[in-house]
């Protein structure tokens, strides 16, 4: 396309924007509101994906083995497991070290326990944890059959419910983004479809002398693309400040929280290049949607 052209184009697609400006400044303000709702739900689900992921690495398999097992017996079950294909590391972690995290991990309590460094009755244990968190249940009743494995523990129960509870708020997630994509879009549908029936006799003339569809199309697909970017102004502002003044409060508030929100930048920067491409997007798809039909002439 020629530079003219595509300026011809784009002042078209302003005039419209202009000639029914109601109904685009209605058109703005859905996308708006609809933008800073997806802009939010956004900023919730990316962090609470990425809580759930920090709290899937600390996710870990513990294989006690045997009393009775000697050096080669776990050299032997560690290679065992090691050999399962989703298994990403194996740590050994000795019967004293276990006892001395015991101890620490009760503070002054914890010298009772002193007496049983001549005597350890706990197990040595090896630490597995899986490629994909996923994988973990899986992994573990593998390696309950193998030799020299006196018990697993992987809290089954909190396992299960967290992957559960991750699975179903990202489809809700998901769900209510999609949602309020396909209203928004059907706002701008609307809007552009009231400019095309206004000019339906000039779209008839122009396909008469020989005006291609593109040709005639273009200027409604500016207009729609202008839209969607002025209404992503404002929810870009709203995110990237309202983000930035929360984790500030969070992280000089609460510093020894165990979770970790993503950090301000790149954050708001991914978000508002993904709002202004959505807002680009359903302002594309509602252009073309609605004059498809009046340029079968």
């Amino acid at each position: 396309m020629k530079f003219k052209t595509f300026g011809r184009h784009g002042k078209e697609g302003v005039k419209n924007l202009t000639r029914n400006r109601w109904m685009s400044l209605a058109s703005i303000s859905a996308v708006t509101v609809t933008l800073l709702l997806v802009g939010v739900f956004a900023t919730l689900l990316m962090n609470l994906n990425d809580i759930g992921t920090q709290i899937e690495e600390d996710v870990e398999v513990r294989v006690f083995i045997e009393l009775t097992a000697d050096e080669q017996g776990q050299a032997d079950l560690r290679e065992k497991i090691e050999d399962i294909s989703k298994v990403s590391t194996v740590e050994f972690q000795s019967k004293e070290e276990g006892l001395n995290r015991l101890i620490d991990s009760l503070g002054d309590d914890g010298e009772v326990f002193e007496s049983l460094k001549d005597e350890n009755p706990l197990n040595d244990v090896f630490v597995v944890k899986t490629s994909d968190p996923q994988d973990t249940i899986e992994v573990a009743k593998s390696i309950e059959d193998f030799k020299n494995v006196d018990k697993v523990e992987y809290a089954k129960e909190t396992v299960e419910r967290l992957f559960n509870v991750m699975d179903m708020a990202r489809n809700i997630g998901f769900a209510i983004i999609g949602g309020l994509l396909f209203t928004a879009m059907f706002l701008i549908a609307n809007t552009i479809r009231i400019t095309i029936v206004a000019r339906r006799k000039e779209i008839e003339i122009m396909k008469m002398v020989g005006a291609t569809n593109w040709f005639i199309r273009w200027p409604f697909l500016v207009e729609g693309v202008l839209i969607g970017i002025l209404g992503a102004l404002i929810p870009i502002g709203l995110v990237v400040f309202g983000y930035d003044y929360l984790y500030t409060t969070i992280t000089t508030r609460y510093p020894t929280l165990f979770i970790d929100l993503l950090p301000v930048y790149p954050f708001v920067l991914k978000v508002s290049g993904l709002l202004v491409l959505m807002g680009m997007t359903i302002g594309l798809w509602g252009s073309f949607t609605s004059i498809r039909k009046y340029l079968k002439v």
